[in-house]
């Protein structure tokens, strides 16, 4: 998404959803010849559902048709950042210390901008990750993305005919 327009929309939305009691998890807009569509994560603690995404789809759109950001036909959509959500912001890393991360810098540090492992802590400034053994701080200027990682159990015995 263009940056500017990015960053418009995220000052327009972030609000009313925190002032609905939600999180903007992210945002993701896919521009298309004479459509476009309009992607807006929320979250929540206890997580969100069909009810949340109406609720909150309702007041975003009512937001945006008044504020008119966006100068041609789109959908809104609403969705639950997912298993492998972004973290984004200073609080969410704190929410998620102890969790398996995977984060991208901006610039390859060493030869390397891909690092995954799990979040060791988080404050104002960036965060800290045990990769490989080895402790990793990034400051939040520093990182282009980061997901959470899914831990899946480990299943390799079922399914398995004997």
């Amino acid at each position: 998404m263009a940056g500017a327009l990015h960053d418009k929309l995220m000052a327009l939305i972030e609000p009313l959803l925190t002032t609905l009691g939600y999180e903007l998890a992210d945002l993701e807009f896919a521009a298309g010849r004479g459509h476009s569509q309009l992607r807006v994560y929320i979250d929540r603690p206890g997580g969100v559902g069909l009810d949340d995404c109406e609720t909150c789809s309702r007041e975003i759109g009512a937001l945006l048709d008044v504020h008119d950001p966006i100068p041609s036909a789109y959908t809104l959509e609403l969705s639950s950042p997912g298993l492998d959500r972004l973290v984004r912001t200073p609080a969410q890393f704190l929410r998620f210390v102890g969790t398996k991360v995977a984060i991208e810098l901006l610039a390859p540090r060493d030869g390397r901008r891909r690092y995954s492992g799990q979040l060791l802590g988080a404050d104002a400034q960036g965060v800290e990750v045990e990769v490989d053994g080895e402790q990793v701080a990034a400051r939040y200027v520093e990182i282009l993305r980061a997901r959470l990682v899914p831990e899946w159990p480990d299943n390799s015995s079922r399914g398995r005919r004997r």
